[in-house]
C-alpha cells in the first residue's frame, strides 16, 4: 500500500490581524429604564382590542347569569317582541332580498370562505398568519358549540322562520364563524393602512347585512346575533394584535423576504432611542444594509454621531435585528435538517430570542479576543423583552463581499489564516460564503458568527477550510488558491477538506454562484491534490431523527384531519 505523503512542516503562525482601528463614536450617559416603564417596542392590543375583549367577556358572563338565575325567559320575550315588529313589515319582495342578503352566512359561502383564505395563506406563506388564523377558527367554534350546548336555547318561537336553520340558537353559529372569517381575512391578508381601514367598514357593512336578514327571517334571536358578532370579531382581533402585529409580522405583498423587519415608523423609533438608553449611542439614521446576504435577520446600518471638534461628525455602527419569528424560523430550518440530512453538527435550536443573540455576541468576543478579523462587538440592545434585540459591532465601511472585491495573494493568505486560527483557538464558523467575506483595503474581514460553534468536530473544521477555499477561488482560480493553501496547510488536511464538503455543506449563496460562473470548482481541486480521501458520510439516521420523522408525520395528520373536521362541522 501506498504511504501518504509527507506533510508539511508546522504551518507558520497566524497571530492577531493588523487592521485599521474603526473611527470614533461619540457616547453620552446611559439610562435605565425604571421598572414598570413599558419597553422602547411594546406589544399593544391599542384601546379597540381592550374593548372588544372587555364585551366579549361581559356577554359570556351576562351567558352565565342567565342559566344560573333562570331569567332566559325574560330575554326569551323580549327578542320575540322585536321579532314580531320586525315580521310585521314582511313582503315577498323582501324575503327575497333578504333571502339573497343572508347568502354570506350560508354553509356552502363559509366553507368557500374558509378554504380561499386557506389557499391563499399557503400561497403567500404566511404561515405564521394561518397557525392563528387555524387556532381562531377551532376557538370561535368549540366556544360557540359549547355556550349553545349549555344555553339549549330553541328558535324563536310565535314567529315565523323561513330560513334554514339547525341546532341551538345562543350564539348564532353562522353569524359567529362569519365574524371570526371576515376578520381574520382581514388581518390576515389585508396590509395595514388605508386598505386595512376600509376593509374594516367593509366586514361591518357585511355583518349588519347578514344579521338583519338573519333577523328579518327568523333564523336567529337578536340577542344571539349580538353575541355572535362580539365572540367572532374580538376573538380574531385579540389573537392578531397579539401574535401578529404589524410592526413584527406585517402583511405586505413584496418580494422582501419575511425575516426582514421594517426598521420604518414606530420599530425605528424605538430603536433609536434604545441606542441611546443602553448603549449611549446617538443615532440619526437607521437604515437597511446588505439584504440580499442575509436571511436569518435584519442587517442594519446605523449613522451616529461621532467625537468631532465642531461637533457634527457622523459614524457607524451595524446592527443586526433579530426577532422571536427568526428563533422560530431558526427551529423549522434545523428540524428540516434533520429530517432530510440526518444528524449535523450542532443543530439543536435555540430557546429563544435572547439566547441567540446573546450566543452571537459571545461567540464574536470569543472570535476578535482570538486574533481573527471580526467586527468589535459593541453591544446588545434590548428592544421588546424576550421578542427583539439588536447586536451592534463596528461597520465596515468601503468593504465589498468577496464575490465582488479584487482578490489577490495578500488576501487569500488572510482568509487561510483566519481558518488556520479559528483551528487553533478551537472555533468553526460554519457559514463561510462571499457575504460573509468582506475585503477593504486589501485586508479581509470575517463577519456574521450567528452560526460558530465552539469546540466543532473536525470535520466541521475541515468544511470551513472547503469553503473559503471555494469562495476565494471564486474571482481568483484553483491553482492559486491551492498554492496558497499549501503555505498554511499540509496536503492530508486540505484532502480531508474536500472529503468532508459537498454541496449539502456550501452555503446556499456559495453553490448559487458556482452556478452562475459555470465552474466544478470542487473538481478542480479535487485534481490538484496528490490523493484523494474516502468521502465523509453525512447521512446519518439515528433514534432522533426518525422519532423527529414519525412525530412530523403524525403533525401533519392531525393539521388535516382538524382542517376537515373544521369544514364539515355544523353550523
Amino acid at each position: 500500500m501506498a504511504s501518504l505523503p509527507q506533510a508539511l512542516p508546522e504551518p507558520r503562525a497566524t497571530g492577531p490581524v493588523e487592521r485599521p482601528a474603526p473611527p470614533p463614536i461619540a457616547r453620552v450617559r446611559r439610562r435605565r429604564r425604571p421598572s414598570g416603564e413599558p419597553p422602547p417596542l411594546p406589544r399593544q392590543l391599542r384601546a379597540s382590542g381592550r374593548w372588544w375583549l372587555a364585551l366579549s367577556a361581559l356577554v359570556l358572563l351576562a351567558c352565565l347569569t342567565v342559566v344560573v338565575t333562570g331569567t332566559i325567559r325574560y330575554v326569551d320575550v323580549a327578542d320575540t317582541r322585536i321579532l314580531q315588529a320586525i315580521a310585521s313589515v314582511r313582503s315577498p319582495a323582501l324575503t327575497t332580498v333578504a333571502d339573497l342578503a343572508g347568502m354570506l352566512a350560508s354553509a356552502g359561502a363559509l366553507h368557500a370562505l374558509w378554504l380561499a383564505d386557506l389557499v391563499l395563506l399557503a400561497a403567500f406563506r404566511r404561515w405564521r398568519h394561518l397557525l392563528v388564523w387555524l387556532g381562531v377558527g377551532l376557538f370561535v367554534i368549540n366556544v360557540g358549540t359549547a355556550m349553545a350546548t349549555t344555553l339549549q336555547r330553541p328558535r324563536p318561537f310565535e314567529v315565523e322562520v323561513l330560513g334554514d336553520w339547525s341546532g341551538f340558537a345562543m350564539p348564532s353559529l353562522p353569524v359567529t364563524l362569519l365574524a371570526a372569517l371576515l376578520v381574520s381575512t382581514l388581518y390576515s391578508l389585508v396590509p395595514p393602512g388605508r386598505r386595512r381601514a376600509i376593509g374594516k367598514w367593509v366586514v361591518c357593512g357585511l355583518l349588519v347585512v347578514t344579521a338583519a336578514s338573519r333577523l328579518y327571517l327568523a333564523q336567529d334571536h337578536p340577542t344571539g346575533v349580538l353575541a355572535g358578532v362580539v365572540l367572532g370579531v374580538a376573538t380574531p382581533l385579540a389573537a392578531f394584535r397579539l401574535l401578529t402585529p404589524n410592526s413584527v409580522h406585517p402583511v405586505r405583498y413584496t418580494r422582501a423576504r419575511p425575516a426582514h423587519l421594517d426598521v420604518s415608523g414606530e420599530r425605528g423609533a424605538a430603536i433609536v432611542r434604545a441606542l441611546q438608553d443602553q448603549l449611549g449611542l446617538v443615532a440619526t439614521a437607521v437604515t437597511p444594509f446588505g439584504l440580499a446576504g442575509s436571511g436569518g435577520s435584519t442587517p442594519l446600518r446605523i449613522t451616529v454621531k461621532a467625537h468631532d471638534p465642531q461637533g457634527d461628525g457622523e459614524s457607524s455602527v451595524f446592527g443586526k435585528l433579530y426577532a422571536a419569528t427568526h428563533v422560530r424560523s431558526d427551529r423549522w430550518y434545523k428540524l428540516g435538517r434533520t429530517l432530510l440530512y440526518g444528524r449535523l453538527e450542532d443543530e439543536k435550536p435555540f430557546t429563544s430570542v435572547r439566547r441567540l443573540v446573546q450566543y452571537e455576541d459571545y461567540v464574536l468576543r470569543v472570535l476578535c479576543d482570538g486574533g481573527l478579523p471580526v467586527p468589535q462587538p459593541l453591544g446588545i440592545v434590548e428592544i421588546t423583552p424576550e421578542r427583539e434585540y439588536l447586536l451592534v459591532t463596528e461597520f465596515i465601511a468601503g468593504a465589498k463581499e468577496a464575490g465582488d472585491a479584487e482578490v489577490d495573494d495578500a488576501v487569500i493568505d488572510q482568509g487561510l489564516a483566519a481558518v488556520r486560527r479559528m483551528w487553533e483557538i478551537g472555533m468553526a464558523h460554519r457559514d463561510i460564503k462571499p457575504a460573509n467575506l468582506l475585503v477593504r483595503d486589501g485586508t479581509l474581514y470575517l463577519i456574521d458568527s450567528a452560526f460558530a460553534e465552539v469546540r466543532p468536530s473536525p470535520w466541521r473544521q475541515a468544511v470551513d477550510l472547503a469553503n473559503m477555499m471555494l469562495v476565494l477561488a471564486l474571482r481568483t482560480d484553483a491553482e492559486r488558491v491551492y498554492r496558497r493553501a499549501r503555505l498554511h496547510f499540509s496536503d492530508e488536511e486540505i484532502a480531508e477538506a474536500f472529503a468532508a464538503t459537498r454541496g449539502l455543506t456550501m452555503p446556499s449563496q456559495l453553490r448559487r454562484m458556482l452556478r452562475q460562473q459555470g465552474r466544478d470548482l470542487q473538481e478542480e481541486f479535487l485534481a490538484l491534490l496528490p490523493f484523494r480521501l474516502p468521502p465523509v458520510r453525512i447521512q446519518r439516521w439515528t433514534w432522533r431523527r426518525a422519532g423527529l420523522t414519525v412525530v412530523t408525520l403524525a403533525a401533519a395528520g392531525i393539521a388535516v384531519y382538524v382542517s376537515a373536521g373544521l369544514l364539515g362541522s355544523p353550523l
